[in-house]
């Protein structure tokens, strides 16, 4: 369930050199930086609004369009054909792949995505992996740090997971959609072609092709007079 097989199909990224054999996919966010230290070569091929803010240390691919308000810092690598629409915040060690939307007032930092992913209104991706073809409803966030000391642990079932990192998002399997204003807690890892209702808090693993409903009824009452 944690190997990089489980979730994501490599054909869909440019940078499948930083999964390492059957080791668990999340240790990939580590390697991040120094993948960017070492391919990096800052070079503007997008559509850039005047608008825009684009630090030094950034790769954008042909057919891509930068909005007015975007912040990109970098290090970075967006690739071609994506949208960086209108106030989205890219920090340092983040990779988008191509044909990406990375949507209004998103914040991405330390995250990878493959291609083909949307994370496009309002949305927090923070030391996160998103595989190819994932959608992120508006609102949803992938909590990274956890207010009590230690590294981020994965629970599966009765079984927890030391993964050594203090900050860790989340693994979000090929194809997998998560309603708006969803709350993935530190060390969430979903599986291929899941589904999240809307407003759902979730911490844990869940398996390839599983649905996760909201089962609380709402209650509804007749409003009183005066």
């Amino acid at each position: 369930m944690f190997k990089v097989t489980g979730l994501f199909d490599l054909v869909q990224t440019s940078h499948s050199a930083l999964f390492v054999g059957d080791a668990p996919a999340w240790e990939a966010l580590p390697r991040i930086k120094d993948c960017l230290a070492e391919i990096l070569k800052p070079d503007i091929q997008a559509t850039v609004s005047p608008q825009a803010i684009v630090g030094k240390n950034v790769s954008i691919g042909e057919g891509t369009i930068v909005s007015a308000g975007v912040c990109i810092e970098g290090p970075a690598i967006i690739g071609r054909n994506c949208q960086i629409r209108h106030n989205a915040y890219i920090r340092a060690q983040v990779i988008v792949g191509d044909n990406c939307v990375v949507g209004n007032a998103c914040e991405l930092k330390n995250a990878l995505l493959f291609n083909d992913c949307q994370v496009p209104h309002f949305n927090y991706v923070g030391d996160s992996i998103l595989g190819h073809h994932t959608h992120l409803g508006a609102g949803v966030v992938l909590s990274n740090f956890k207010s009590l000391p230690g590294n981020v642990t994965v629970h599966h079932g009765d079984d927890k997971f030391d993964t050594g990192l203090r900050k860790f998002g989340a693994l979000i399997g090929d194809g997998t959609e998560i309603g708006c204003n969803s709350v993935l807690n530190p060390g969430s890892i979903l599986g291929r072609d899941c589904m999240m209702y809307p407003n759902t808090n979730w911490r844990g693993v869940l398996a390839a092709g599983h649905i996760v409903k909201n089962a609380t009824p709402q209650e509804i009452i007749t409003r009183r007079e005066g």
